[in-house]
């Protein structure tokens, strides 16, 4: 179809072209993408972790200043966080807590399945306080333990033990969040925190349990044809020292480099609008912005192929890539 044709076209009401094309597309049967969602989930267990992910809460008894997470940061992604909370904020001996995420097995599992159902995160960032003073530990193990330390209400196990039947006792599930990228990240925000990857594993407490928990889930939901695909997952222990401030501080940075990396994995071609569906919409964009770009930094969000023109080729690589 020649550029003149198109032109035509772009003056009709929007109406007629999403109709004509939409007609268009159908006919080529082309095959359709993973509906992922871009829903991000962060847990907290005792503080600072609790703390440093609150304002991701939609929750506002447990977050009155409100939730911060939609399009967090306009970066296309939703953040939600889940955590307990404990009778004394700064506790060192924190006892089981209450809310979502209590210090137990069975709370934990009871609670992180329907929250996952409901949420099918594209990542899952958990997090976990340490002895550790000043640190920011991205783990590179989970472990499918059988062995465990004891919660405080009876059982005192989990149930079932192991909790990953699929797999042997001791199975280790590997993180697959950006770790290096967030230890740089960190490391070069100036906060006092040392941020490094532990390549030993992640605790047999209701640290280890919520960090295979998440590996665990992102395994199940890898596959791309997943409605619930599920690209990044693991666990970080925060040094017990740090303040509630500069924890948070190092989650948003910690956020962004994950954001980076789903970014560079759900680049779709022909994604006009970054909304992560190539459809009539993004056809609608060439149209409308066909032709020379306006000089950098203006551009054209359709000149797909960085010609600096929007042209048959940008139009090419939507319609190959319909959803």
């Amino acid at each position: 179809m020649t550029r003149s044709r198109w032109c035509v076209l772009s003056g009709f009401g929007a109406a007629a072209s999403r109709v004509f094309i939409g007609a268009f597309a159908a006919s080529l049967a082309l095959p359709a993408h993973a509906a992922h969602t871009r829903n991000i989930l962060l847990t907290g267990y005792w503080p600072p972790t609790n703390e440093m992910v609150r304002p991701f809460s939609t929750n506002l008894a447990l977050n009155p200043g409100g939730w911060i997470g939609q399009n967090w940061e306009s970066r296309g992604y939703d953040v939600y966080s889940y955590f307990p909370t404990f009778a004394n904020p700064n506790c060192s001996s924190c006892g089981q807590g209450s809310g979502d995420f209590e210090v137990d097995y069975q709370d934990t599992s009871a609670d992180f399945w329907p929250i996952v159902a409901a949420l099918k995160p594209v990542a899952i960032v958990t997090c976990s306080r340490t002895s550790g003073n000043f640190v920011w530990q991205v783990e590179l193990n989970t472990h499918n333990y059988g062995s465990w330390t004891s919660d405080y209400t009876a059982p005192l196990m989990p149930t079932p033990n192991p909790p990953d039947a699929s797999v042997p006792v001791n199975f280790v599930r590997q993180s697959t969040l950006p770790m290096q990228a967030i230890v740089d990240a960190v490391n070069g925000a100036s906060l006092g925190i040392t941020a490094s990857i532990d390549p030993t594993n992640s605790g047999n407490f209701l640290s280890g349990y919520m960090a295979y928990h998440g590996t665990w889930y992102q395994s199940l939901h890898a596959a791309p044809a997943d409605a619930a695909q599920c690209l990044a997952a693991g666990h970080i222990h925060v040094g017990d020292t740090i303040s509630w401030p500069n924890a948070h501080e190092a989650t948003k940075i910690s956020l962004r480099e994950v954001i980076e990396h789903l970014d560079s994995l759900l680049e779709m071609p022909g994604d006009v609008n970054l909304d992560g569906v190539v459809d009539v919409n993004d056809l609608l964009a060439v149209i409308t912005q066909w032709g020379p770009c306006p000089p950098q930094p203006s551009g054209c969000i359709a000149d797909l192929d960085d010609n600096s023109t929007v042209d048959v080729n940008d139009l090419l690589e939507v319609i190959v890539n319909w959803d």
